[in-house]
């Protein structure tokens, strides 16, 4: 058992190096404090700052995009596809790019592990690239509604769209977070401090300040999911666009709708009674899967299946027999 003598200089030592935490975020929450008073003394005109803001974060966001897609690119190995090589899939993108009245895009192969196809918005000319197991997997009519719906993306500029509004809410969300960040290093501080004076370094988030930053970051946390959440929704809201303007374009819905399916069973695993999955029991709940909707770019297969079916039968010519 330790002296009490013991205790009390353990208990004195974990006092100072509070005092010194404390010490350190109060500085760093007063050199921030600084900072921000200086940046309002300089009287920038509320209306050009938020410009400038503004064309900072779609800049941003503009060259990460273009950046990020050079090196999807390049790390997916896509090899633009010749013309003389596959004159039919060339044929279908002709004939589709002519009916949009779209610049023809580069059409570039794949190996995926899965099947599939995107769109991206490249610099110079944008690009539709395709995964090489498609060619075998779809016939003709569900290969144009297929490439179809990816040109009607390339025709919104979606990415583009996608891409600038969420860097641009990321920006104006840091910025609140920076307006706030003086309060949060000096709560932290304190936080810190406690519960290094109670002897628990540990147990900062259970003290009062702590349970401040606890409850700050839960809000930066709320309100980065929002915007994830509503940059999703959007998503999905433009994937429904994209399959009504390829049915629209094509006359074919239930050609897309085939091909989506096809997909689909080509991209879900058989889950039988000797499967892994069956076996451990990891079969996704219902609020599971609602969760994943919600956060997904991409609506279900069956939804996007029934809309083109819908459409399909709305229309159909009905001739009344007298």
């Amino acid at each position: 058992m330790a002296a009490p003598s013991t205790r009390g200089g353990v208990r004195l030592l974990m006092a100072l190096v509070g005092v010194l935490v404390f010490g350190f975020y109060t500085a760093v929450a007063y050199a921030s404090y600084l900072g921000l008073t200086y940046l309002w003394r300089l009287q920038f005109d509320p209306v050009t700052t938020a410009l400038t803001v503004l064309v900072v974060a779609v800049a941003f966001g503009y060259l990460s995009m273009r950046v990020g897609t050079v090196r999807l690119l390049s790390r997916l190995d896509a090899r633009e596809l010749p013309r003389a090589r596959v004159p039919g899939a060339y044929e279908v993108l002709d004939g589709l790019t002519a009916r949009m009245d779209l610049d023809a895009p580069r059409l570039m192969v794949v190996s995926l592990s899965t099947p599939n196809a995107f769109a991206l918005d490249t610099a110079g000319r944008d690009t539709v690239v395709v995964d090489t197991a498609l060619f075998g997997l779809l016939d003709r009519a569900e290969f144009e509604g297929l490439l179809a719906h990816e040109l009607a993306h390339l025709e919104h500029r979606d990415s583009l769209v996608q891409t600038l509004t969420f860097s641009t809410l990321q920006t104006v969300a840091s910025v609140v977070y920076a307006l706030v960040s003086p309060l949060v290093f000096f709560v932290t501080g304190l936080a810190f401090a406690a519960a290094w004076f109670r002897g628990d370094p540990h147990s900062w988030p259970e003290t009062i300040p702590g349970r401040v930053r606890t409850a700050l970051e839960r809000g930066v946390v709320v309100a980065m999911s929002v915007v994830t959440l509503a940059a999703r929704a959007h998503s999905r809201k433009r994937e429904f666009a994209a399959d009504a303007r390829a049915a629209s374009v094509t006359g074919r819905p239930l050609a897309l709708a085939r091909a989506l399916e096809k997909i689909e069973r080509a991209t879900t695993p058989d889950v039988g009674l000797l499967s892994p999955l069956w076996i451990h029991g990891e079969v996704e709940s219902p609020d599971e899967r609602r969760v994943r909707d919600l956060f997904s770019t991409h609506p279900r297969t069956e939804d996007r299946v029934a809309r083109l079916r819908r459409r399909a039968e709305e229309g159909r010519v009905r001739i009344d027999v007298q």
